[in-house]
């Protein structure tokens, strides 16, 4: 059997999808209080753990799990193209689960037990039976979970040796998780045709195209409103009216993107999820000022 370049091997594995849980985890670092210098080699590991392992798994998973849906919104991913050949696609989602656990186990139990926990929702989101990805709801909610909040506890939590952080950092991992089930409905705007077809139920399947993106952008917007409420509860009014700037800037890309959501998700994905992202660290920032976990 022919091997696959090692390009397309690099395209598989979707370099561009790992800054999210890599910037999840740098906002754990900065909240948990815990000068990043003082355990830089864990901060190093965990941030290769979270982007270019376990990240990079997810997306291999996926494209081998949705190589029949893929043929028919974007042949020229490299399974239905034929780059990726044979069963090369799933032996690498294999492969690269396995050295994640090795590389994870270097950061102790709660690194490991947070790699083991976001390799299985990967895995589940995306392989029969079960397969989260059916339902939209589901399935958004997973990847959130694992890009937004396991990455920010897990980076406090690592920081903090192995210590549970508090019930502030808890809150504000679980807000950015939930707003992040709207940015995952944004990448499913570009495949509804195939995901009718194949009976994937996103939400703009579920819902229909204009009330999906409507839905997106509320679950978005009102868990950085309830950011902004704790940080104001905790006097941090700098750093609220920072979440608040940042959020008004979000809201006036939304009503841009709601007139045309099919046309639109992906330049919004560009404009707008930093903006989301730019708000978590500053709430992690917040956190460090309050003392961290």
């Amino acid at each position: 059997m022919s091997r696959p370049a090692l390009s397309t091997v690099t395209e598989l594995l979707k370099p561009i999808t790992w800054f999210p849980p890599m910037w999840a985890f740098a906002c754990g670092v900065v909240a948990s209080g815990v000068s990043p210098v003082e355990r830089w080699p864990m901060v190093l590991v965990g941030v290769l753990l979270a982007g270019p392992l376990v990240c990079a798994t997810s997306q291999a998973v996926n494209d081998w799990f949705d190589r029949h849906v893929d043929a028919i919104n974007e042949p020229h991913r490299p399974i239905p193209s034929g780059r990726m050949p044979g069963r090369w696609g799933l032996y690498i989602a294999i492969g690269w689960s396995v050295l994640s656990l090795l590389v994870a186990s270097a950061l102790g139990p709660w690194g490991f037990g947070a790699a083991l926990v976001g390799l299985v929702l990967a895995w589940a989101y995306s392989a029969p039976p079960i397969r989260l990805k059916l339902n939209g709801w589901l399935g958004n909610a997973a990847c959130g979970l694992c890009y937004e909040g396991l990455a920010w506890v897990t980076g406090a939590a690592v920081m903090a040796g192995g210590t549970i952080p508090d019930a502030r950092s808890l809150g504000l991992a679980a807000l950015y998780s939930l707003g992040a089930h709207g940015i995952m409905t944004l990448n499913d705007f570009k495949s509804v045709e195939g995901d009718r077809r194949m009976g994937v139920g996103s939400l703009p399947v579920r819902l229909g195209i204009d009330r999906a993106a409507r839905v997106a952008c509320w679950t978005m917007a009102l868990p950085q409103v309830a950011v902004i409420g704790l940080l104001l509860s905790w006097e941090r009014p700098a750093h609220a009216a920072g979440v608040a700037a940042l959020l008004v800037a979000q809201a006036a890309l939304m009503r841009w993107f709601v007139a045309s959501p099919s046309r639109r998700a992906l330049p919004y994905s560009g404009f707008g999820v930093p903006l989301f992202v730019a708000g978590m660290m500053v709430s992690a920032f917040a956190l460090r000022s309050l003392g961290g976990n």
